[in-house]
């Protein structure tokens, strides 16, 4: 079969090129069925607890996806004349972005008082052109007094506020109607500030943080592709000097990219953030293939074969460690599937089609390209010390020294491992430079941070919110959620009642307390709902039958070990505290705060299937049980030591993070199966000794893995630039792992394998060679 392919190859390699050169064709035509998925709800399955937990409490109170504007006027003073009427107007401009439901703001709040026996309720900014300075100062004093404004709509100096807008997007067309909310805002607040020059207007929100999903998506796929393209034209060129063989390098790059790219479209996936770092995963594994077949054809050709002849030898000596090595890769990447975020599985699924296809191109459309483009290599005239031979008998000339040195260098680096805390802080997904993240650390600093829990407490009886001792336990529970340092904010019912207390008893301060009983709750409320203007009810805060009312709590920008911590104090306070009141806790940050520490769990998983199906693929492509054990300790240590540094230096460890171990385990068993596959062939058809087979290795597959490392290295490096910290992060890491898994091939497994294998004549053998054959 396999010669009949190479056979096949040989003799018709203008039908091979045009093959598959339509089914690239076909199959990159699902690309156009690729649409961009900015939602966060895409980070989760259908079935992901808190996220039905939030879909219900959506459905019970409103939908809160929001856009917030957070304003700074040119004097840092909201309460002139001048601003508060910018505001006024800005505020009224806000009911005409697309889909939006209600807006809240420091001038339209709902300010109640007395006036005789009646109840008032009006805007605090009055819709009138001119202000007064005894109304401003009123005005002030009734903002910076107020529990529902401060630090949620008007900062306590008074130098910034805040415009929200509460969209509640129809889904019909759910990729247009995102981006039309986005981009109305984003021209109000141009339209503003054209019109009122020195004000500040910051965009945040989950539309924009949704927004910021989509943008760095995007970013990634017009900049890092291209960007990567350019290295490994370079580093080909540079490494291995040949023109013919970088185009049919690029070209395999581009069909491979093509076809896995339009076959995802044809199986309905889609791209998001993660997926979206897709092609340059593929680019750098369809380079590690074609590097390993050109670095062998060259050797061949400088050998004196010619180039029909070095291209045939090449693919029987590579086919093998290729077709494993794309096998232990898509089966690290498949193991991605145990991860709980819906667009890893998509990117493990992706990639390990990827690295399919750029297989079967490497060993079909790729020796055709070799065999019909002009290449021409000087033949080697006399026998050179190859680096690669200097190198192997450094190792084994040291290898007493480098296997202890390196293993307790492994260690050390592997102690700092528990200094990693699984955490992650969702404002930092996006680069500094995203204005979605200025935004929010602004609106941080400045007023409060964009972490939400919403906490719905239920009576199960209707019309029970008006019950005095449940408007006691809401009110303590308020109180002691405003007590912890981490609080910014409060919304609940409970300040309303008070201060409608407060109004019917003449505004008599000492009044500011919860009514006395149920049926004066229960009236005040009524009245005080019928007097709010359309957009501005109580939905959001008491379900349809008053059986229940949420509490809306805004912290601090924490982590996701700090939000669950949170959590768990809620629950706890509530059972020792209400427990006749039982209670849901939900929001965006919590199901992301789950999903983020579920992921090491996922983790576990994932590398333990990924490490079972490779070293019983590696056990039967080597022959050998025991070497297909030996093979997983260089796979496994490059990850430990990655983990150890990363502990070292940054010590926090997220989504993404947690995927890395299953993910690089498939890469990096390439360096450790050429290598081993080149060991054993020496070992068992030369019959030569550990020492012997280690110099042929070197002689064989050292330069190539040099150079696929580079590449992969680079293209991961490429990653590690996005913009988007998860696939940042991710490329990073990887990166990193293969070059710390490139060093102990190289410094570690030899001097392992010669021990292991006890060589009989070991005082012999190092000045010995053999004679490196790629065909042999």
């Amino acid at each position: 079969m396999r010669d009949k392919l190479f056979e096949f190859v040989d003799k018709h390699p203008a039908w091979v090129i045009l093959f598959f050169l339509a089914f690239t064709v076909v199959a990159a035509a699902g690309a156009q069925k690729l649409a961009l998925e900015t939602d966060y709800r895409v980070l989760f399955d259908a079935d992901n607890p808190q996220l039905i937990d939030f879909q219900t409490m959506e459905k019970v109170y409103s939908r809160n996806k929001n856009v917030s504007l957070i304003v700074v006027p040119k004097n840092n003073n909201v309460f002139t004349a001048e601003h508060l009427a910018a505001l006024k107007q800005l505020t009224k401009q806000s009911w005409q972005v697309p889909y939006s439901t209600r807006v809240d703001s420091l001038t339209n709040f709902q300010y109640t008082y007395a006036e005789g026996d009646n109840l008032i309720v009006d805007d605090l900014v009055p819709n009138t052109t001119t202000l007064s300075p005894n109304k401003i100062a009123q005005i002030k004093e009734i903002a910076l007094n107020e529990p529902l404004l401060v630090d949620k709509f008007i900062s306590k100096t008074g130098h910034i506020s805040v415009i929200n807008i509460t969209v509640k997007l129809p889904g019909i067309a759910p990729l247009a109607e995102q981006p039309e909310v986005s981009d109305y805002v984003r021209d109000l607040k141009n339209t503003f500030l054209a019109e009122h020059p020195g004000t500040q207007i910051y965009l945040s929100g989950m539309i924009m943080m949704d927004t910021a999903f989509g943008e760095a998506a995007t970013k990634d796929g017009t900049t890092l592709v291209p960007l990567m393209f350019l290295i490994v034209i370079a580093i080909i060129g540079i490494l291995l000097r040949t023109i013919s063989g970088t185009l049919a390098t690029i070209v395999i790059i581009i069909m491979s990219i093509a076809a896995t790219m339009g076959l995802a479209g044809w199986l309905g996936f889609v791209i998001t953030g993660p997926t979206s770092s897709a092609p340059t995963m593929i680019l750098t594994l369809a380079v590690a293939d074609c590097i390993h077949i050109l670095t062998s054809m060259f050797y061949e050709m400088r050998h004196g074969a010619d180039k029909r002849t070095a291209i045939r030898k090449s693919l029987e000596v590579n086919l093998k460690p290729i077709f494993l090595t794309s096998m232990t890769t898509a089966v690290g990447f498949l193991s991605m599937n145990f991860s709980d975020v819906p667009p890893f599985r998509d990117l493990g699924n992706i990639v390990a089609m990827g690295a399919t296809f750029a297989f079967v191109f490497s060993v079909t459309i790729f020796p055709a390209l070799l065999t019909v483009l002009p290449i021409r290599v000087q033949v080697q005239k006399k026998e050179t010390k190859d680096p690669m031979s200097l190198l192997a008998s450094f190792i084994i000339n040291k290898r007493k020294i480098l296997l202890p040195t390196v293993s307790v260098v492994i260690l050390v680096f592997a102690a700092f491992i528990p200094k990693n805390e699984l955490n992650d802080d969702f404002v930092k997904y996006f680069d500094e430079e995203f204005p979605f993240r200025i935004a929010t650390e602004f609106m941080q600093e400045n007023l409060s941070g964009m972490t939400l829990l919403e906490i719905s407490v239920k009576t199960g009886i209707p019309s029970g919110i008006n019950d005095p001792g449940f408007l006691r336990a809401m009110s303590d529970f308020s109180d002691w959620l405003r007590s912890q340092p981490e609080t910014d904010h409060v919304n609940t019912i409970t300040d309303t009642i008070k201060r409608l207390n407060k109004n019917m008893h003449s505004d008599n301060p000492s009044w500011h307390k919860l009514p006395a009983n149920q049926e004066m709750a229960a009236q005040y409320l009524l009245l005080y709902e019928m007097s709010l203007p359309y957009g501005l009810d109580l939905n959001n805060q008491i379900n349809v039958d008053k059986s229940s009312s949420k509490i809306v709590a805004t912290f601090k920008n924490m982590t996701s070990g700090e939000i669950l911590t949170m959590e768990q104090k809620i629950y706890d306070w509530f059972k020792q505290n209400g427990s006749e009141h039982t209670i849901d806790v939900a929001s965006v940050t919590l199901m992301a705060a789950h999903m983020s520490h579920s992921g090491i769990s996922s983790m576990l998983i994932g590398t333990g299937v990924a490490i079972f199906v490779i070293s019983i693929i590696l056990g039967f492509a080597l022959k050998s049980v025991r070497y297909g054990a030996l093979s997983l300790l260089p796979n496994l240590l490059p990850v430990l030591v990655t983990f150890g540094v990363w502990g070292l230096l940054y010590g926090r460890i997220g989504m993404s993070m947690s995927l890395v171990s299953s993910m690089t385990l498939g890469i990096v068993v390439d360096d450790t199966v050429h290598f081993l596959s080149k060991y054993l062939h020496a070992r068992r058809e030369k019959n030569a000794d550990p020492m012997e087979a280690v110099q042929y290795a070197f002689g064989n597959v050292g330069r190539a893995l040099v150079v696929t490392t580079i590449v992969l290295v680079a293209g991961f490096t490429v990653l590690a630039q996005s913009t988007f910290l998860l696939n940042a992060n991710m490329g990073m890491a990887t990166a990193m792992t293969l070059f710390i898994a490139l060093i102990i091939d190289f410094l570690f497994l030899p001097p392992l394998l010669i021990l292991i294998d006890k060589p009989s004549q070991e005082s012999q053998s190092n000045n010995k060679t053999i004679t490196a054959s790629a065909a042999s």
